[in-house]
Formats: structure tokens, sequence, C-alpha cells
């Protein structure tokens, strides 16, 4: 584990859906645990996921991969909030995305909604997650991977199909954000079906996709989104936003 400056490092950045993971403290305090701990960290799926990416990203020619779940110090407040308002940033930087789909276990990206996914709209999970939204949009390149870490095509690649999914213009899928005339309202209506396990990150996992700021505090339930309403009302003369 090493801090770097995202603005000058080349790295590659992870993208999924959080289960059974491993933290920073557990990843820093792996070989110092006692043989049984050890290896009950070592059965979880999270330890597998971690072990997959960095696996892909040396594959790549990547020697740094940042993860959220073992790269962020949750214990320290202060660096859990630096963390949420950089996030954005981190995964644009990213020379690439990797965006681990752990429910598709075909060779290919599903291409027409299935009961099997009947729990996330019919598509899989992770384009139902409210994080995953600025993780698709943020990136330079979007690369999704099935349960077994096959690749199974780009967002350039799938984006007709990403269309469909999100409702998210191709324009926007294809060169991002920038330079595009686009309203509150519209921004918002792509987050409308998606889901956080915390409320409070139903409006903090907007914040990037605005260009805004503000600090984290996990408690205040629904008033988070109201904080973020009046942090883009200071941004954007936009009366869109106030549809939502």
């Amino acid at each position: 584990m090493e801090e770097l400056d995202d603005a000058t490092t080349t790295y590659a950045i992870l993208s999924h859906r959080w289960g059974a993971e491993v933290n920073y403290k557990e990843m820093i305090g792996l070989m110092k645990m006692g043989e049984e701990k050890r290896e009950e960290v070592k059965k979880r799926l999270g330890y597998h996921k971690i072990i997959e990416s960095c696996e892909q990203a040396a594959k790549d020619g990547y020697k740094w991969l940042w993860i959220d779940t073992c790269c962020i110090d949750k214990r320290s407040s202060a660096e859990l909030s630096e963390a949420i308002n950089s996030m954005y940033r981190w995964y644009q930087n990213a020379q690439i995305c990797y965006a681990y789909l752990n429910d598709v276990g075909e060779s290919t990206f599903p291409t027409k909604k299935d009961d099997r996914f009947d729990k996330s709209n019919g598509w899989p999970e992770w384009f139902v997650r409210g994080w995953t939204l600025q993780e698709l949009i943020a990136p330079r390149e979007v690369k999704f991977f099935n349960k077994n870490w096959v690749p199974i095509g780009n967002r350039w690649q799938l984006a007709s199909t990403l269309v469909d999914i999100t409702r998210i213009p191709s324009e926007v899928l294809t060169s991002g954000l920038a330079g595009k005339r686009l309203s509150v309202a519209q921004i918002m209506s792509w987050a409308a079906e998606r889901k956080t396990t915390r409320v409070e990150d139903r409006a903090y996992s907007l914040m990037g996709l605005f260009g805004v700021n503000m600090p984290m505090v996990y408690g205040e339930g629904k008033k988070a989104f109201r904080r973020l309403q009046l942090e883009i009302i200071r941004e954007y003369n936009d009366q869109s936003i106030f549809a939502w």
C-alpha cells in the first residue's frame, strides 16, 4: 500500500458491487494475523477480487491499482470524507477502469433484459447501484469482466446497449461530460432508479457528476440530498433542479 499523486501516476481502478470484502486494516495487517484469521480473509470473494484485478492490471502493464474497499481507511472520518470528495477525479484520472460484473457468468455481455436479473430491472446489479454511475462515466476507458474475470467488452463497443440500460446519451458514454450541455434534471434522471446501502450516499455519489463538494455527515439521512441541491444551485443557473 502506497500513497501516490493521481494526476501524475499511471494506474488502473476497480468498479464493483460490494459483497464480502477485505478492508484497509485487514489488508495491511494480513501477514501479521493469526493463521486461522488470515485463511478466513483469503477465502472471501472480496480477497479473490483483489487478487484477480491486480493480476489483470499487471497483465495490462500497470504497476498500480486502486480499489475502494482496501485503499480507504474508513476508520478515519477525515480520510473517508476526502476520498468521497475525490472519488470522481480518481476514476477520471485512471488510465482504465475494470467493471466487475459478479452476477454475469456468460462470456458475452447481456444485450437484453433477463429474468435472472429480476432484482435489478433485468440487467446486472452493477447497473442499479448508486456509486457505479460516476464510475461508468468518469473514466477514459471502462472494460467489463464477468464473474470469472473473462473480458466481455468495453464502454465504446457496448455503447448502444449501455444507452438502453442507463438512458445516458451515447456521446456522454463515449467522451464524458466535458463540453456537454446537459440539464441538472437530465443528469439526476440517470440516478433515479439506482440504489445505495446508505441513504446519504444517494447524494454523495452524485457530487462528482456535478463538480461540487461538501462534507460527509453520515447519520443526516435525507438532509444530504437537500445539501447537494443547495451546492448545485450555487454552481448552476438551472431551474430544472427543482424537479427533484
